[in-house]
């Protein structure tokens, strides 16, 4: 049973410093509403991103604002709870302070480490300029930018000379990420722009998803993998497995395949292969995965460290001999954990461990399909438009704030039955990365034929 490193002082209430504004941060700051304890979340940004929607935020279904909320209109009502925008740079666990790039030094009782994941591309790092991934806002925007200004570049190339190179979207991984994106890209060009170009026909627009491993959705029951295959093929999604990427450039990516090299033409290249935790936890000194996950006990504490709570994507916590999924369903029960074990530690009580109840999975493929494992209230396998409607059910009621249900709903209702997309705007930089070695991959390609 874990004991405080120090006891708390008697003087003053203690202080909790959580870090990080994503779902574990904010449900370790509410866990802790009516405690006799002074909260402090740190975020580097001044808002939380409802992240499973972010990919609707990438291909203009929602704006950025529909799945964002400032985190001090969170806690406006909270008293003990104060909102800082700023950046951990170091951490003295032994003078229980942490340095922020601002130059302050705060000091606590209690850390909360809850700062996620980024992108990892296994050690390829220059692959992100050609193959941004889904984590932010920014790269939601970016994203929607890119694929929107193929549409816009091809059709413009098309009225100037006859003829446009051609549209190929890869996406890279075929988690749920990369499951989604793909094919909401399919939905977007066969659907929404159908009728909205003049000389170019989105609908023949390719959208390819690869992955190395033998399936889609590879963490789901093979059941569910299949139902999502089947129903990425109807949206014309060509879907190449035991694809291992080996290059990424401009206008192509490189593959090896079944011992081959292939390569694959590339207007828009999307990454959705690989994730890695926060660098935050490397400040501890605490051991961690080969993901940069620090490894925590039961009562998610770093080793020697009953101080520090890591939660989300950043912590390494086993159960039943399995690793516990870095995504929100567990990263808000971690937070809530939190509370009830420093509530514990305030009344001189025995610590609770945390214990993860899981309630399923699941994801969305294009317009009303979806693939869904439910734990909880009952034990089933769901797809198409039953797992469609529970994926819309879950996410609205999970949203932050009424006015982000209500205009997120009213986006999907308008979007679903009128066919259009009113976020698909064209933001910042005006060019496409490779844009022109595209044209001349394509002209060659013409005076070949």
């Amino acid at each position: 049973m874990n004991t405080l490193a120090k006891p708390l002082s008697l003087d003053r209430r203690p202080r909790v410093l959580v870090v990080g504004g994503g779902f574990g941060g904010l449900h370790a700051a509410k866990s802790l509403a009516h405690l006799p304890v002074d909260v402090t979340l740190l975020d580097r940004r001044n808002h939380h991103t409802f992240q499973p929607l972010l990919y609707q935020v990438a291909l203009a279904v929602l704006s950025p604002a529909d799945i964002a909320q400032p985190i001090r209109t969170i806690f406006r009502n909270q008293k003990n709870v104060e909102v800082l925008m700023d950046e951990v740079v170091a951490i003295d666990t032994a003078g229980h302070a942490v340095e922020t790039a601002s130059g302050a030094r705060l000091g606590y009782d209690y850390l909360v480490l809850a700062t996620g994941a980024t992108h990892s591309y296994f050690g390829h790092d220059d692959w992100a300029a050609q193959a941004p991934g889904l984590k932010t806002v920014e790269d939601a925007t970016e994203i929607r930018r890119r694929v929107l200004l193929a549409f816009e570049l091809a059709e413009r190339h098309m009225q100037e000379h006859g003829w446009h190179p051609p549209l190929n979207f890869v996406v890279i991984g075929a988690g749920p990420t990369g499951v989604e994106l793909a094919g909401a890209i399919s939905d977007i060009a066969q659907l929404y722009m159908r009728h909205d170009f003049r000389h170019i026909d989105p609908a023949k627009a390719r959208v390819l998803l690869l992955d190395g491993g033998d399936r889609v959705l590879a963490a789901y029951p093979a059941d569910l993998s299949a139902k999502a295959e089947d129903a990425l093929a109807k949206l014309g999604v060509e879907v190449h497995t035991h694809t291992h990427v080996t290059g990424i450039g401009p206008t192509w990516v490189e593959a090896s395949a079944a011992g081959l090299a292939v390569r694959f033409e590339a207007a828009v290249t999307l990454w959705a292969a690989g994730i890695q935790a926060s660098p935050l936890g490397k400040l501890l000194g605490a051991p961690l995965d080969r993901r940069g996950c620090v490894l925590v006990d039961d009562q998610l504490n770093p080793p020697a460290l009953p101080e520090v709570f890591i939660l989300g994507d950043l912590a390494h916590f086993e159960q039943d001999g399995l690793q516990v999924p870095g995504v929100a369903q567990p990263a808000m029960q971690m937070g809530d954990c939190v509370g009830r074990i420093i509530a514990a530690d305030l009344a001189d009580e025995p610590r609770p461990a945390f214990r993860h109840f899981d309630k399923g999975d699941m994801a969305t493929i294009g317009r009303m399909a979806a693939v869904a494992k439910v734990e909880w209230p009952f034990k089933a396998h769901m797809s198409g438009l039953p797992a469609w409607l529970t994926w819309l059910t879950v996410h609205i009621f999970f949203l932050i704030g009424f006015r982000s249900r209500v205009s997120v709903f009213a986006a999907w209702v308008w979007t679903y039955f009128t066919f259009t997309r009113g976020a698909r705007l064209i933001t910042g930089d005006q060019t496409l990365p490779g844009w022109d070695q595209h044209v001349k991959a394509g002209e060659e390609q013409e005076r070949s034929q």
